[in-house]
């Protein structure tokens, strides 16, 4: 685990999930202070000022180590990657393309950083593009995935650690002590966490999504269809599995709330979230 722990800096190698549209400065910091690595989603920030801002936020809270999630599609990688070299972040995910071009320039300026990916075949790939670790992410986690035949945490992270020689970050179908003991039992070195951090009381989140995530079953998320990836969401009341929802309406369907729109994401883990908690709570609860 130290070389995980090494590259965070944090008490815990426990991380957050970062979530374009639910981006919060309290929920970061929160996430630091408890001894996690906090994490601001940058993915689909269009100029530099934006994400000083956001970074400046963050640091008003807390002395901590934190870092971001960066989309490799965004044009503007190199300029965020500069940004958060220059206020001292030392490590950050990266997700969404292939790593062979941003990594030698972070490395050039002293950073690390997790790739977030799908199979074995695009972990070695990853790896052999420089990524520092990697962000497994099993069939059954939240979030976007691909159109292709996909394996369960329990079964891809042990395949990934057997093959490469990099830290490894588990994630997918892990909201409480017994995921993460289970992680490490699989060789991970440490846990991503997405659904569980959504329904904290410090998640930017409304109460709407937190309250469907406490209420979700073992049948109640389904992957949807976004062209050339798909995405696990909760199916609610009105859901329409016949809609071809559009990406670019997540934020607003998300924020307003309108699920009608844009259903709220979210992993099978939902049906283990019982009670919206405090970050500090669901951390000190994990590494019991």
């Amino acid at each position: 685990m130290n070389e995980l722990l090494d590259m965070l800096g944090s008490k815990y190698p426990i991380i957050q999930g970062p979530i374009g549209a639910l981006n919060s400065a309290k929920q970061v910091a929160a996430v630091a202070e408890a001894g996690g690595f906090g994490m601001l989603a940058l993915g689909f920030v269009g100029n530099v000022d934006e994400v000083k801002r956001m970074v400046d936020e963050v640091k008003e809270l807390t002395s901590k180590p934190f870092g971001a999630n960066i989309m490799l599609l965004n044009p503007l990688c190199p300029e965020i990657v500069k940004v958060l070299a220059d206020y001292g972040i030392k490590t950050i995910a990266t997700s969404t393309g292939s790593p062979k071009k941003i990594y030698p320039l972070m490395h050039d300026l002293g950073m690390k950083g997790m790739h977030s990916v799908l199979s074995l075949h695009h972990a070695v790939r990853a790896v052999e593009s420089g990524a520092d670790a990697l962000v497994v992410s099993g069939s059954e986690a939240g979030g976007l995935r691909s159109t292709g035949i996909e394996l369960s945490t329990m079964v891809l992270v042990p395949l990934v650690v057997e093959n490469v020689d990099v830290p490894v970050v588990a994630a997918g179908g892990i909201a409480d002590s017994r995921g993460y003991r289970a992680a490490l039992a699989l060789g991970a070195q440490g846990v991503e966490i997405g659904t569980r951090f959504i329904a904290s009381e410090e998640s930017p989140a409304p109460r709407e999504w937190k309250e469907m995530i406490v209420k979700a079953g073992d049948g109640s998320t389904t992957l949807i269809s976004l062209g050339n990836m798909m995405m696990r969401v909760i199916m609610h009341p009105t859901f329409d599995a016949s809609k071809n929802y559009n990406l670019l309406e997540a934020m607003e369907g998300w924020t307003a709330p309108n699920f009608d729109l844009f259903p709220p994401g979210g992993g099978q883990v939902s049906a283990l979230i019982k009670e919206i908690k405090p970050v500090k709570e669901i951390i000190e609860e994990m590494v019991s």
